[in-house]
């Protein structure tokens, strides 16, 4: 199963405060693990919402909304995308994770659809199209 793994921000992340010299060598090396054990598929640091945008929509309505947003606890710093074989094992090795913040932190796991969770509603069509989106991106 594929899981999207989320660094919570704090008002540290929030501020533009970079992480040590030794918080970003536990990071690689925790990486490394990662990747040689063949779950790391991606994986990026964010900057503060301050540099970022929403945009909101409503209808054929889209509205620009400039960060900084509200709710710090509830905005992503960074993510992972891992492939690991259930939940338990995406907590196994997020357990092993340097706490990524310089306080508190909480890092969120979450699983990605696969095409069989659209039941129906995933025509053959469809199907070939992501496939042939997959097959794409995989070659950049």
């Amino acid at each position: 199963m594929r899981v999207m793994v989320l660094v919570k921000a704090t008002t540290d992340s929030e501020a533009g405060t970079m992480p040590s010299t030794e918080l970003l060598e536990a990071m690689g090396k925790f990486n490394e693990e990662l990747v040689n054990a063949d779950i790391m598929q991606a994986g990026e640091g964010l900057h503060p919402s301050a540099k970022g945008k929403r945009v909101a929509f409503d209808g054929p309505n889209r509205t620009v909304i400039d960060g900084p947003f509200a709710a710090t606890g509830e905005l992503v710093a960074g993510f992972w995308l891992w492939q690991v074989k259930d939940m338990a094992e995406a907590v196994e090795w997020v357990k092993r994770c340097p706490n990524p913040m310089l306080g508190p932190s909480e890092i969120e796991i979450r699983p990605v659809f696969e095409a069989a969770d659209f039941g129906d509603a995933l025509t053959p069509e469809v199907a070939k199209l992501e496939d042939r989106l997959r097959e794409k991106i995989a070659r950049r």
